[in-house]
């Protein structure tokens, strides 16, 4: 007779057997993949982490449609143009959803859920967002503003070295916040400190625990979320940042409602304004799910931006060539007294070109967010049932070798015709596209292209003297930050 050791060791061998083979039986329904294991799935395959590489070359071998298996949920990941194109534009309202668990619903905001609510938000805030771009005092402008204060604060280093990060991310800060608040903060300002500390670790942290079945504190959030407000962990630190950016988001309001005018300036005058005439059983306007999405907007509108502009900036200095033909083209262009305009693009073809070949080589979203079937479809061929996890892998899209002649090296020349003209191409999306494409698409060209163009018109960047070599790899993360570097503006 068995005695209890052996007994649960009996025990134990049979139910992940069981399991073994259930996981077998389930990948018959789904796309090809590495065969997964009882309690882990794929994870020890990935390292625990979801790196573009390791996509890449599971590419190689199961095709541009496989899947993963995240512990005991797959995860059907879309690589290449072709896929990912058929995943977020053909099948777009199908593949539109986020998976809504009590973490996402908690930790991610309004514009990471689905149904009712995120449509009626989304839809709202892409609204006044243009209309923001409209008027004497319009998106537009408050970017050019900003761009001038990060020149006089670039122009004070008189050519030292020095590291560009916190301006560039303040100068991209400020911009959202105008749109949201209707007005800019003072670098000093305290609160405004905190905001941007809260911003890069909020983004940067929720983002990192998305990929639920890569980390423990979401899978023990989703079990007992009564009980983790409670226990210590990281997400401790993520409440603590999203509760004061709710605090400053409410105090805002309450400014707003004091001072009312009764002419929209901002987001917040807009949407008090929508709680007010919405006269709708089915409206999801209120002062909740407004700080929410004041807050969703702050977290979305900073990182990703500035971050592309470091990279553009470790760019120049790493190709100087590429750097002076910018600038002989904007000489040519553009009188020193110009105030740059989104409308000049048109005219700085290769400038352009460079723009959008930084935001397409830095791919700082890295793989993307997941995404959840609303419906069951097909993808490729293959029977995709509703509720099943899709992870569309825009890092293969925007370096997909069938659409980009030199997609590892940074060659601008992929937007540009055999006469210098500056050339879409149907392979660039950056900013994703279908019904998730991102809510601030449109500001973040605009933001990159002036930001961009000033500081080109105003600075040769050079490496400080005596440093030989730039670092290009990137540090692993939700946003694919460059390593801290310094450089040099030097005026010109």
């Amino acid at each position: 007779m068995l005695g209890i050791t052996e007994s649960f060791i009996v025990l134990v061998v049979c139910l992940l057997t069981l399991q073994f083979l259930k996981l077998q039986w389930m990948r018959t329904q789904l796309p090809p993949g590495p065969a997964p294991l009882p309690i882990i799935g794929n994870l020890w395959l990935l390292d625990f982490k979801l790196r573009r590489e390791t996509l890449s070359k599971l590419t190689n071998i199961y095709g541009n449609i496989y899947t993963l298996w995240m512990g005991q949920t797959p995860l059907v990941v879309l690589n290449g143009y072709k896929a990912v194109k058929d995943g977020i534009v053909t099948h777009s309202e199908e593949v539109s959803g986020r998976p809504l668990t009590p973490f996402y619903r908690d930790m991610m905001g309004i514009f990471l859920t689905n149904g009712h609510t995120w449509k009626q938000q989304r839809r709202f805030g892409m609204t006044i967002i243009r209309s923001l771009a409209l008027g004497k005092n319009n998106l537009e402008h408050q970017i050019q503003t900003e761009a001038c204060h990060l020149l006089d604060i670039f122009a004070k280093t008189k050519g030292k070295p020095f590291d560009p990060h916190t301006s560039i991310v303040c100068a991209i800060a400020n911009i959202i916040c105008a749109v949201v608040f209707g007005h800019r903060f003072s670098s000093e300002d305290e609160s405004f400190s905190k905001l941007i500390k809260c911003q890069l670790f909020t983004t940067n942290q929720n983002r990192d625990l998305t990929f639920l079945p890569l980390c423990l504190t979401p899978q023990l959030y989703d079990a007992f979320p009564w009980l983790m407000h409670h226990l210590p962990g990281p997400h401790q630190e993520v409440f603590a940042h999203n509760d004061f950016m709710h605090s400053l988001v409410r105090e805002e309001v309450q400014a707003h409602e004091r001072q009312n005018t009764g002419h929209a300036q901002d987001l917040i005058d807009f949407y008090l304004a929508q709680i007010t005439k919405v006269n709708d059983p089915t409206s999801t306007f209120n002062k909740e799910n407004m700080v929410q999405t004041v807050v969703d907007l702050l977290l979305g509108g900073t990182e990703t931006t500035s971050t592309t502009l470091l990279w553009a900036l470790l760019y120049m200095v790493q190709y100087p060539e590429i750097q002076e033909k910018v600038q002989r083209e904007i000489d040519a262009v553009l009188e020193p007294s110009d105030l740059i305009s989104y409308e000049d693009r048109k005219k700085l073809p290769y400038t352009n070109a460079v723009i959008h070949e930084a935001l397409r080589y830095s791919n700082v979203t890295s793989v993307g967010v997941p995404r959840q079937c609303l419906r069951s479809t097909t993808l490729l061929g293959f029977h995709i049932k509703k509720g099943t996890l899709v992870l569309p892998n825009l890092h293969s899209v925007v370096y997909d070798t069938e659409h980009w002649a030199t997609p590892w090296k940074f060659n601008p020349d992929h937007f540009l015709d055999l006469d210098g003209n500056f050339v879409n191409k149907e392979a660039f999306l950056p900013f994703s596209a279908g019904h998730r494409v991102c809510l601030g698409e449109q500001m973040a060209r605009v933001e990159l292209f002036i930001f961009f163009t000033n500081l080109l018109r105003a600075f040769t960047f050079q490496l400080p003297e005596g440093v030989k070599e730039i670092n290009l790899e990137y540090i692993l993360g939700a946003i694919l930050q460059p390593h801290p570097y310094k450089l040099c503006a030097i005026p010109r």
